[in-house]
């Protein structure tokens, strides 16, 4: 952690997107008695950690740690990490030598930097098949939380679309399985419970990715019993801090967040902004880190989930899972910065 910190003395990331892909570019600054040849050390020593497999799960704390931090599923009081990985859009893909190399990879590192929860759907095109074929091949199944969603109207094409997806991921078992923006809602949910009784899925939820179906899902959350939610919440998407996640920790359902950066819009507004030097004390290192920190530090959140297929925005992502996280002041304060941006 003294490497990192002392890394930080010089080197600096600023993120942007296009469309929904993050580049990075590092900028170094000059300190004194920081010679490129040192920070070269520097630089070896923390991405060689990155790679690292973790250890065991960790009650979750703020305090400084090299293990990703972990959050109970309220029902269960299983853990899970608090970084996860979304496969919209990016694992959309025919799976060419390339593709599969490329896939492959980001997922192998995933399980390697403790990830478990990895979220798709069947309106992601081909992402169910892709990550089903990739986790049967890297025998990766058994180190993976897989979520994936129904989207369909009435009984029988909700079993027909569950099925579907049970095939494709090549599972006889889906960990969690969601009602994709509650569309019959009621229908699909008595289904999955009883499919739940079969043992055929482990936890059961909704989701949803617009704030202005809140109000429904508040009717859910408080009519059905469920053991996940998944909604958008953002540094600057802050609508469910309202009502939706005080009410999910009241009826003890876990949170996963979707589009943790806003659809990639927040990197629009950081672009070519240094990160504030007092990211460091919560060992914040890009601004990935500094928007994921801001999500996962709100007590309700159980686990958020930004998409990527490149390996190097993975590794970044991860990181933010990490080390302290900031408390309530501090979580204010950078939202105060990200307005003002």
């Amino acid at each position: 952690m003294l490497a990192a910190e002392s890394l930080m003395k010089w080197r600096r990331l600023v993120l942007f997107t296009v469309g929904d892909y993050q580049r990075r570019f590092i900028v170094s600054s000059k300190m004194n008695r920081m010679t490129r040849r040192k920070a070269t050390k520097l630089i070896g020593a923390s991405s060689g950690a990155l790679l690292l497999p973790m250890g065991a799960s960790h009650l979750f704390s703020a305090t400084e740690s090299s293990s990703m931090l972990t959050r109970a599923i309220p029902s269960s009081g299983e853990k899970v990490t608090v970084i996860g990985l979304g496969t919209w859009n990016v694992f959309d893909m025919n799976l060419n030598p390339d593709k599969e190399k490329q896939l492959g990879d980001v997922l192998s590192v995933f399980v390697k930097l403790s990830g478990s929860v990895i979220d798709s759907s069947p309106m992601y095109g081909r992402a169910e098949e892709v990550v089903g074929t990739l986790a049967s091949k890297l025998g990766l199944r058994d180190k993976l939380f897989l979520a994936t969603k129904v989207w369909t109207r009435g009984k029988e094409a909700g079993i027909e679309s569950m099925e579907h997806s049970m095939s494709v991921l090549r599972t006889k078992r889906i960990d969690l399985m969601q009602v994709h923006n509650l569309v019959d809602v009621s229908t699909q949910l008595a289904t999955m419970r009883d499919w739940k009784q079969q043992g055929r899925f482990r936890y059961i939820g909704v989701t949803h990715y617009n704030a202005s179906a809140f109000d429904e899902v508040g009717k859910v959350l408080r009519s059905e019993k469920l053991d996940f939610l998944q909604i958008n919440y953002s540094i600057m998407e802050r609508e469910a801090e309202k009502r939706i996640l005080p009410l999910a920790q009241d009826r003890g359902v876990a949170v996963i967040i979707n589009r943790p950066f806003g659809g990639g819009d927040l990197f629009s507004r950081v672009r070519s902004k240094p990160l504030p030097g007092w990211a460091a004390e919560f060992n914040c290192r890009s601004w990935a880190q500094f928007f994921l920190k801001w999500i996962i530090a709100h007590p309700a959140v159980t686990c958020a989930i930004p998409a990527t297929s490149n390996l190097g925005h993975l590794e970044d992502n991860m990181q933010a899972g990490t080390g302290r996280l900031p408390d309530a002041k501090t979580r204010q304060q950078m939202a105060d910065l990200a307005g003002s941006l």
